[in-house]
């Protein structure tokens, strides 16, 4: 069987039928500010705002209801992440017993999330093939229905649902751009452009830590190690499937990569400027039209933000990252005498200066100045690059010595 012949238009709109009622239809709207920094007209798609924050609802959701008597015994998975949440809601909710394979090195998190949601949750392996075996084997022992995450024709369906709502909802698109990690969306949604619309331009992004689609798409080596950390774990996948892998060579016409601080930026902005929370996947798209907008400037892009569950703690460190990078938050090291009402002098100044001082740090044993004098470091609140070089400026014009510490 040709493989890319296993999911064709006909199954999206039959999976779009499936889930009508099931889902809402996410906004799809311009974002004028981004337009306007990118110079491109970029349009964002806030797949976040589904129940379970993720486009996962659509591919899961599709594959429980197309075979109601082959999963009515119940379904199982494995994932720690979208997936995992979104087959424990909507099992859940039709009354399917679900049961999710996590690997033991899943945060506490997403485990007590998805049980919450109603599935079994059994924590088993430390790699992804000794999960995956373990859930196989599962799934033959309690003859129950595996629901793989990406590489399965009805969750392909159903992800490209998303598809059909963009073009419905915007008119004359010249790009999408689409994350991959398991090659699930991007699949779904090049199936459906491909024949509507095949002018329209579908774009991957993956992160340089996991590039296994963007090697083998430009048939150069693979140069990612494929393990660490990445503030976008949702595509932190070895490698897409065989069925997605075939579907991804035959009609995805470009796929470029994306740093790990571009994604936190893109994170940042989604947050300040259009006020929803994005998860590393999700924050992915706007990631590359920000890194590279030669290749998108003048055009109409279309944008996901496909998942918005982020950990908290790495929310507030993306934050705290972000107000460092635009200079609102700045270190420095200034040296002042060793005298009393020194350090008093220099606050009342930095006060007089619109600098709020947000952290204090005053060394006399451990500075490495005069004997005379002290090194005080201070993290200030500011407005921005502007304000920080005004600061530096009167700071050394009264005869301080500054350091800026990066």
């Amino acid at each position: 069987m040709n493989l890319i012949m296993a999911i064709t238009l006909t199954d999206v709109e039959a999976a779009a039928e499936r889930l009508a009622g099931h889902l809402i239809k996410t906004p799809f709207t311009q974002s004028q500010t981004l337009s306007a920094q990118l110079g491109c007209e970029l349009f964002v798609k806030f797949e976040n705002q589904q129940f379970t924050a993720s486009f996962k609802e659509r591919g899961a959701l599709n594959s429980l209801l197309k075979n109601p008597q082959a999963v009515a015994g119940g379904v199982t998975a494995m994932s720690a992440g979208n997936h995992a949440q979104a087959l424990a809601y909507h099992g859940t909710r039709l009354g399917i017993p679900t049961t999710i394979v996590m690997p033991r090195t899943t945060p506490n998190a997403k485990v007590e999330a998805t049980r919450l949601l109603g599935a079994e949750v059994i924590l088993q392996g430390s790699t992804f093939d000794e999960t995956l075996q373990f859930t196989k084997d599962l799934a033959e022992q309690r003859s129950i229905t595996l629901i793989h995450p990406f590489d399965e024709p009805d969750v392909i369906a159903g992800q490209g649902t998303v598809a059909l709502e963009m073009l419905s909802q915007v008119k004359d698109l010249d790009v999408i751009v689409v994350p991959i990690g398991g090659g699930g969306l991007i699949s779904g949604i090049a199936t459906v452009v491909k024949v509507l619309n095949p002018q329209i331009q579908i774009v991957g992004v993956q992160m340089e830590r996991f590039n296994n689609a963007y090697a083998a798409f430009h048939k150069r080596p693979q140069t990612a190690v494929n393990h660490g950390f990445t503030v976008a774990e949702g595509i932190a996948v070895k490698a897409p499937g065989v069925l997605t892998s075939a579907i991804i060579a035959e009609k995805v016409d470009d796929i470029q990569l994306v740093s790990e601080q571009m994604v936190e930026q893109a994170i940042f902005d989604l947050l300040e400027i259009e006020k929803t929370v994005a998860e590393g996947a999700g924050a992915a798209g706007l990631a590359l039209v920000r890194s590279q907008p030669a290749l998108f400037r003048g055009k109409r892009v279309g944008m996901l933000v496909c998942g918005g569950n982020i950990d908290m703690m790495i929310l507030s460190s993306v934050l705290q990252r972000g107000l460092v990078r635009s200079h609102r938050l700045v270190r420095l090291e200034i040296e002042i005498p060793d005298t009393p009402g020194a350090l008093a002098n220099l606050t009342a100044l930095l006060g007089d200066l619109d600098s709020n001082i947000v952290d204090i740090s005053h060394q006399r044993a451990f500075g490495g100045s005069s004997v005379r004098a002290t090194v005080v470091e201070l993290v200030l609140q500011m407005r921005g690059e502007e304000q920080k070089d005004n600061v530096t400026q009167v700071l050394e014009a009264k005869g301080y010595d500054v350091r800026p510490v990066a």
